[in-house]
């Protein structure tokens, strides 16, 4: 599935979603500058669990970095559907504040859960994954327009908790099926970062006062 829009109305500038965009955007365009020396870049400022202790600034700084054009696309594509409803309710502070205290649970829980892995580890889909969390709080009763294909592709507007929920298991279950994999030394998808990220803006977006109160509709009644 592909999300492509909300059905919740922005009501305001949502200037640290589109900051986060073009910093990602530009590290990236960086990363395909460095040619023979990326290898060595992503091993440095990319999270290896094993060497966790080496470099804990990682845990931060794996969060602007990609490891290809669809990885940055789709990821910048979640990050713009649902971001900027959470950012337009709590305010661009509280969004940022949330968006890294994701960022790095999902680190954290990566980490515990691959803890011998050597290979660096890239990605904003935590700290995303914690703002769809988020969203699946904050907006239960919203749509999500998408694209789905198994065949044929085709497009269609679903309750968001159906689309968020789904994404969720498939990440928990792909997550819990690598377990079984005997060589935890390799790479692939970090895919209980996503859902540690995830169950991390369901708990933490509470902590923080909306900067609006939700819009109702007029006939509603008082």
């Amino acid at each position: 599935m592909i999300p492509l829009r909300s059905s919740e109305p922005i009501h305001s500038r949502t200037p640290a979603v589109l900051a986060l965009i073009a910093i990602n955007a530009l590290a990236f365009l960086y990363q395909l500058s460095l040619g023979p020396f990326l290898p060595r870049f992503v091993a440095t400022w990319g999270i290896v669990p094993d060497t966790i202790n080496e470099n804990l600034y990682s845990l931060l700084t794996t969060m602007f970095l990609h490891g290809g054009w669809l990885h940055i696309l789709s990821n910048m594509l979640f990050l713009w559907v649902f971001g900027r409803n959470v950012e337009d309710r709590l305010g661009s502070r509280n969004f940022l504040l949330l968006y890294f205290a994701c960022g790095l649970a999902a680190s954290l829980i990566h980490v515990v859960s691959n803890p011998y892995s050597r290979v660096p580890t890239i990605g904003a889909s935590g700290a995303i994954a914690g703002i769809m969390g988020a969203y699946l709080i904050k907006f239960p009763k919203t749509d999500i327009d998408a694209l789905f294909w198994l065949i044929f592709v085709w497009r269609m507007s679903i309750p968001a908790p159906y689309f968020l929920i789904y994404w969720f298991v498939i990440q928990f279950f792909s997550g819990a099926w690598s377990l079984g994999e005997v060589d935890y030394t390799g790479g692939g998808v970090a895919w209980f970062a996503h859902v540690g990220g995830f169950l991390a803006g369901m708990a933490l977006v509470r902590l923080f006062k909306d900067a609006r109160p939700a819009f109702r509709a007029w006939y509603e009644e008082d």
